[in-house]
């Protein structure tokens, strides 16, 4: 199945050059419905002139953010020198915490298909 999500101009980069290898996201409704070995369609936003396609081939659930970035290495983030507070902060830009706290939070660990 594929799926269709929007990424912002800097992690779309990160991801098509291979650096970024797990997407954040909330763990909704819509992101529920994924499954090791769909495929996810992003298109980058906002002037959505450009998509990548990625395969899922992980999915991890955490209560929040910062157990999430505890849990696994930055480098998989595309987030190397940062601290987890600062990931923390910046998602919450994204994301509140309140909707952290109702839905719960999952990392997408992607592949890049040509």
């Amino acid at each position: 199945m594929e799926h269709h999500m929007g990424l912002y101009e800097t992690p779309f980069h990160s991801m098509k050059s291979g650096k970024k290898k797990v997407e954040v996201r909330l763990n909704d409704q819509k992101r529920r419905k994924v499954k090791v070995g769909d495929t996810i369609r992003f298109t980058k936003t906002p002037d959505r002139n450009e998509t990548l396609i990625v395969q899922v081939i992980e999915l991890r659930e955490f209560p929040t953010f910062k157990e999430m970035y505890e849990s696994i290495p930055a480098d998989e983030f595309d987030a190397v020198g940062d601290s987890i507070e600062e990931m923390v902060e910046r998602t919450y830009r994204i994301y509140t915490p309140e909707r952290e706290k109702e839905w719960g939070t999952l990392a997408i660990t992607i592949q890049l298909l040509d």
